[in-house]
């Protein structure tokens, strides 16, 4: 006789199997057209107009606003004349000159000059149309009011340059190889850009280069001003050159000295050295009695 009663084997719950989940693809990317990235990344980023505000106000702590700008507008154009002129009338001078300014920064001062000059070139190669440091001069107010130096905003010059000009600029380049831009009193240079930014659209009808076919001439009695307007024909890539002087008592004529003259890169092109060299052969041969 058992004296106790075996245990009963409990029943094991078999777990309800799930029916099976119904495939789902996985999901397919939503497709971006390459104008909407590239939207999506210009507003991002910062205007070159911005930009060179935000790195000259980290200037100014020690230093006078028109002070900063003047020394960074004549080390630039140092910087890009003597990359191209090395005659002695020009380079040794403005090297000293350029010596001279940077020194009186602070190592970490002296990065921010190339920044401003960075942000300059992309200003002026994404929109060639505009007077650049004109406008910026004006809005930090650096410009001499006693003297009523007041600068013609970009708009109107354009207008000006498209009443101006026409379709008769091939016909000048037929009869002399070239056109030539004058201004005797150039400012920033805002009415010498409007109308290179003219002929340009004029001569594509033509398929001609406007590089090619521009000699730019400016003058002015103010040095800085003189040579923002230096500064911004440079970076269009136009030949000329800019004097700083009195157009009146002092101005621009043949076999003049040429101690302040500031010659655009573009001017050194081998296109225009064969261009003068091909002039004074024929003055020669002009001249000679026989």
């Amino acid at each position: 006789m058992l004296l106790w009663k075996p245990a009963k084997k409990k029943k094991t719950a078999h777990a309800k199997k799930e029916p099976p989940k119904p495939y789902t693809p996985p999901d397919i990317p939503k497709f971006v057209q390459q104008s909407e990235k590239t939207k999506a990344k210009e507003e991002k980023r910062v205007p070159p107009e911005k930009a060179f505000m935000d790195t000259f106000r980290q200037l100014t702590s020690r230093h006078r606003s028109i002070d900063i700008w003047r020394d960074f507008v004549v080390m630039s154009a140092c910087s890009f004349s003597n990359a191209v002129d090395k005659t002695p009338l020009h380079y040794p001078k403005r090297e000293k000159r350029y010596l001279q300014i940077i020194k009186k920064y602070r190592p970490e001062e002296q990065k921010l000059f190339p920044e401003l000059l960075a942000h300059l070139v992309m200003a002026m190669e994404e929109n060639p149309e505009q007077d650049f440091l004109g406008e910026l001069y004006m809005t930090l107010e650096l410009y001499d009011s006693r003297s009523g130096q007041v600068f013609t905003p970009y708009h109107v010059c354009q207008m000006m340059a498209d009443i101006s000009m026409n379709d008769t600029l091939k016909d000048q380049i037929d009869m002399k190889g070239y056109i030539t831009l004058s201004d005797p009193c150039c400012g920033a240079g805002a009415t010498i850009i409007a109308g290179v930014n003219t002929v340009k659209k004029l001569l594509e009808k033509e398929h001609l280069n406007f590089q090619n076919y521009v000699l730019v001439s400016a003058q002015d009695i103010d040095e800085l001003v003189a040579l923002m307007c230096y500064l911004q024909i440079s970076l269009l890539g136009v030949a000329g050159y800019v004097k700083v002087g009195n157009s009146l008592t002092d101005p621009i004529t043949d076999g003049d000295s040429l101690e302040n003259y500031w010659f655009t890169p573009m001017y050194f092109s081998d296109f225009w050295c064969t261009r003068r060299i091909i002039r004074r052969m024929q003055d020669i041969l002009e001249s000679d009695p026989k």
